[in-house]
């Protein structure tokens, strides 16, 4: 096993556990006040919706016959196990553990309800005259940021080599 870097993986594993927390509180209270298909127009460009995704990103696969379901659980679930170790190793470097641990905290929550409900519960929508993007969750909004910390950090460090 790696040798831990300096500084504490467990703030690391704490942020992934908020953003988790976060994101199935505001699931459960989706499925609590809305049923599938239901609306409120907030702005004239979001809507909380209560949407299902059996899919990935876009919904990718959701039309298959519910396979998709454990595919996604256990590239979930190896993910989870692969940014643990990376966490451990590379405690030290901040900016690529935020990444990791909001890609650590969006991904179990996602693997959450698939597991629960065998979908995932998507609620946030932005519309813009007449087109809609993809409803989403907090979980999909935690891998997006981490998604972009990553991008981030790699730029920086290929700066810093040079």
């Amino acid at each position: 096993m790696a040798k831990p870097s300096a500084g504490s993986w467990m703030p690391w594993l704490g942020l992934a556990l908020i953003l988790l927390i976060a994101d199935q509180f505001t699931k459960v209270l989706i499925l609590g006040y809305y049923r599938l298909g239901d609306s409120t127009y907030v702005t004239s460009f979001f809507n909380v919706v209560r949407a299902h995704n059996t899919g990935a990103a876009f919904s990718f696969l959701a039309a298959q016959s519910g396979w998709q379901r454990w595919l996604f659980t256990g590239i979930g679930v190896a993910a989870t196990i692969f940014i643990v170790w990376m966490l451990r190793s590379h405690a030290g470097q901040k900016l690529f553990s935020f990444a990791l641990a909001c890609i650590l905290g969006g991904a179990v929550g996602n693997v959450v309800d698939r597991l629960l409900y065998g979908y995932v519960v998507d609620f946030l929508q932005f519309h813009w005259g007449g087109w809609y993007f993809p409803a989403f969750n907090v979980a999909d909004s935690a891998i997006t940021i981490g998604a972009g910390a990553l991008i981030l950090d790699e730029l920086l460090r290929v700066r810093r080599s040079k």
